[in-house]
């Protein structure tokens, strides 16, 4: 489990990174947070497409970004999602981020939802994803 400090700095990076989103269509906006073993922190947010199918949601964008600049060791991830214009709410990852979470990530992996003012909810990769597919199922 990562700490507070991390916690909040990495909640506030995922809240900060949505003004960047490009949400035309849907206009659901979010921001990912993902942060290494080592410390360093990849943001993610959702770029959307007239055709949808090329979309890609944050969380996938962060881990794309991370393992593009080589690292795949990874502590944990804060997500910040809400409709433009609204509150933020909590936004847990789609089943295809969380199963691109869990190609590198064990089930402890930690999966922090905030809505920029509560207290986060934390969960475990293995709790938003039991039963995964991996390699090992190859």
């Amino acid at each position: 489990m990562i700490t507070d400090i991390q916690t909040d700095k990495l909640c506030q990076a995922a809240v900060d990174i949505r003004k960047n989103c490009y949400a035309p269509y849907s206009h659901f906006r979010v921001g990912a947070a993902l942060l290494t073993s080592g410390g360093k922190i990849y943001t993610g947010v959702n770029v959307e497409n007239a055709a949808y199918g090329p979309s890609n949601c944050a969380e996938r964008t962060a881990v794309f970004k991370a393992v593009s600049e080589g690292e795949t060791d990874f502590a944990a991830i804060a997500i910040a999602g809400g409709a433009e214009g609204a509150d933020l709410q909590y936004c847990p990852p789609c089943g295809v981020c969380r199963q691109v979470l869990a190609e590198f990530c064990g089930p402890d992996f930690e999966v922090i939802l905030t809505d920029g003012k509560g207290e986060p909810k934390r969960f475990t990769l293995g709790e938003l994803l039991p039963e995964s597919f991996g390699p090992e199922n190859l």
